[in-house]
């Protein structure tokens, strides 16, 4: 079906009866010049605009803002209503433009207020305007051509406001009851013919203008349905000023517009009047435009939500969104990645700034636009730029374009996390694609089964536990985990899956009891982190995590979490030995001590202030110290351990301990256990050996005390 919305087909009716030649009250002041006037010249008085007046200004404005931004396919029906309806264009494409209405409405001239209101109404307008809708413009024609067999599906829908001045709110209802009954007989006769169309839907805006400072008769209403064909809605505006702002503010609405206010327009003052300004007329000032274009231009900060909101500065009760000049460095055309281009219109078209900005544009240049921002680097999200005398409002990408290569994942996400699992992600998603599904299933319970709901289902049962990291999982950097992870993923297990996971566990068991090294991550720690024991009670613990979060699927899945457990239940003599092989290793390094432990203490500061130190010690343990455990085969005989009773302890010190003190009390401790001492110095007195004494005896030489020898 060719949809034609409401906003294809605009017609305004505006009240042309003597009560709008009164005036709105708002007065302009006409004499400016307040300079060098001479003495006694009284000053102009300031004059005030009719509601007529005010009407065709604000109409006016919204047909320029829609013919700037929609040059096509949104026509405008302009009817002046009096003593009769009087048309002043058609639906044709060559009167769609300010000049010809303009040239129109001066032939109409102001409303007479002299004239019998008796004899005018806005009635006469509405019902032409209903006709006007029923008309078939040349769009739909088209339309209607290239469908023959079909041209009723072709859809006729409109709008119309009009713009009166109206008594009361019984009046007001008068006139969309008017407008209801027209629309059902002009309907009628539209179905009879073949050159009109109905109308399928209609908006009617009513807008009740009445001068400043008046009260107002009539009430404001939202947007009512009152027919399945007909919706009405009543705003009551004051005149002037409040009447634009009004008329700005549903052209927005009618045609999906949104605004944007470019800040910081470097642009040279005008020569002013004022003394003071006057010595600063040849600096510049930062100036601020407001645009208006399609509400597209906006979705990028709208799913971002980067984009700087404020309030308007026509006070359109719309919210803009800030943008910031950026001054062009050259005038070279230069392609931009650009993923949108929409028409703008000014919002006060009249004003020197947007006069100066559109006349910039249209020269050729360009003006990129960037994001204001208080921290960051520049972000430019648009782009300004003229085409065939039009201004268009360009999207620029701000992200990384579709024709460059996708960042690499193991560059990481703003430098933090690199080691994703990529391969293991990379066949999940080739699990877990999503394919035609042509054949019927059918549950177990004999209902259809819904491809879509098997996938999510598929999907929720693989992410259940997957951990996206490597350096969070054990089980998933095992290769001999890889049977029982891809099978308990599944809805349902057979006997021979139930199998495999079992002999998986089975393997498990019989690497712990190897004492088989397991895959475990140190980054971030100190050390050679964790001891076997705490690698395999994680590897565990992570396994049942595993199994545990599929245990509801089937008596199956039970019965491999039942394996689990029991395998992680040890008999009491695998636990004696496990113990036995703790207390061996603590008692290797409680030997290591010596009974050190002060200067274990400060070694412990010492060494985590020196890597290289800490380096050569982890050497000297590996050297030392063999691992043991209950199944590990028989470690080599170590040589004797010699207790020296008479060696001198090393003194403490009675204040801070050089590093090299440390260092060489450990050394020393470290190698006396090494090696079997010296039989003269065990013997010796105050730590010194007499040498040659078997040839003493034989000569009859006599030891004496201290050490030295004499004869008999």
């Amino acid at each position: 079906m060719k949809m034609f919305s409401e906003s294809h087909k605009t017609v305004f009716v505006v009240d042309h009866c003597p009560y709008m030649a009164e005036s709105c009250r708002q007065h302009v002041e006409f004499d400016m010049l307040t300079k060098n006037r001479t003495q006694g010249i009284i000053p102009l008085a300031p004059i005030s605009k009719s509601l007529w007046t005010c009407a065709v200004e604000a109409s006016m404005e919204y047909c320029r803002i829609m013919y700037d931004i929609f040059p096509f396919k949104k026509l405008v029906n302009f009817i002046v209503s009096d003593s009769g309806s009087r048309l002043l264009n058609s639906w044709s494409q060559e009167d769609q433009n300010l000049q010809e209405l303009m040239a129109a409405l001066a032939t109409i001239g102001p409303p007479n207020p002299r004239a019998d209101p008796e004899c005018c109404s806005i009635l006469h307008g509405l019902v032409a305007a209903v006709e006007a809708l029923c008309k078939v413009t040349d769009y739909q024609h088209a339309s209607r051509a290239t469908m023959m067999e079909s041209a009723e599906c072709v859809a006729n829908r409109g709008r119309i406001i009009c713009l009166t001045n109206a008594k009361s709110d019984s009046h007001v209802q008068m006139l969309e009851d008017c407008v209801s009954e027209t629309i059902h007989e002009h309907n009628k006769l539209a179905a009879r013919s073949d050159h009109l169309m109905q109308i399928q839907k209609c908006e009617l805006v009513l807008i009740h203008t009445y001068p400043v400072g008046d009260d107002s008769l009539v009430s404001d209403r939202s947007k009512k349905e009152l027919s399945s064909v007909l919706t009405s809605e009543v705003h009551s505006v004051r005149a002037g000023r409040h009447l634009a702002t009004k008329l700005n503010h549903l052209v927005q609405l009618h045609f999906d517009l949104a605004s944007t206010t470019i800040t910081n327009i470097p642009m040279k003052p005008t020569i002013s009047v004022c003394d003071q300004e006057e010595q600063h007329a040849n600096t510049s000032a930062n100036y601020d435009v407001e645009l208006l274009h399609h509400k597209e231009a906006h979705v990028e900060f709208i799913k971002s939500g980067d984009g700087h909101v404020g309030n308007s500065r026509e006070a359109t009760l719309k919210d803009t969104v800030t943008l910031k000049w950026c001054t062009p460095r050259t005038n070279s055309v230069e392609l931009h990645y650009c993923t949108g281009a929409f028409r703008i219109s000014p919002v006060d078209v009249n004003s020197r700034p947007s006069s100066c900005l559109t006349n910039f544009l249209l020269n050729g240049r360009s003006v990129l636009l960037e994001q204001p921002r208080k921290s960051g680097s520049k972000v430019i999200s648009h782009m300004l730029s003229s085409h065939g005398g039009e201004i268009f409002l360009h999207v620029l990408s701000s992200s990384r374009s579709i024709l460059e290569d996708p960042p690499s994942i193991s560059e990481g996400c703003g430098g933090r996390v690199t080691d994703y699992r990529i391969t293991d992600f990379g066949e999940f998603m080739r699990e877990n694609r999503l394919m035609p599904f042509l054949e019927t299933r059918y549950k177990l319970d004999g209902t259809v089964e819904i491809p879509l709901e098997r996938a999510n289902s598929q999907l929720e049962r693989h992410t259940r536990y997957w951990p996206m990291i490597i350096s969070q999982t054990t089980i998933f950097n095992m290769q001999a985990v890889v049977p029982l992870a891809s099978v308990i993923v599944k809805e349902t297990l057979t006997e021979e899956d139930v199998l495999n996971c079992q002999k998986t566990i089975y393997n498990l068991v019989d690497m712990e009891r190897k004492n088989d090294p397991l895959p475990i991550s140190t980054a971030g720690t100190r050390g050679k982190g964790p001891k076997r024991d705490e690698q395999y009670r994680i590897m565990w613990n992570e396994l049942e995590t595993l199994v545990r979060a599929h245990i509801n699927s089937s008596d199956r899945h039970q019965r491999v979490m039942e394996c689990l457990q029991a395998c992680r239940s040890k008999p009491p003599e695998e636990e004696e030995r496990k113990k036995r092989g703790r207390k061996r290793e603590d008692k290797e390094e409680k030997s290591d001590k010596g009974g050190k432990d002060d200067h274990d203490k400060k070694w412990s500061e010492s060494e985590r202030m020196k890597s290289s130190i800490d380096r050569e010690k982890e050497e000297l343990m590996e050297t030392e110290v063999i691992k043991d455990s209950p199944d590990s085969p028989e470690p080599p005989n170590k040589k004797p351990h010699i207790v020296v009773e008479d060696v001198a302890p090393v003194e403490k010190s009675k204040g801070p301990m050089s590093l090299l003190s440390l260092w060489s009390n450990r050394i020393n401790t470290a190698n006396s256990r090494k090696h079997q001492e010296f039989t003269g110095r065990l013997n010796s007195v105050n730590n010194k050996a007499e040498l040659y004494q078997h040839l003493k005896e034989e000569n009859g030489s006599d030891v004496i005390e201290n050490g030295k020898t004499g004869r008999q």
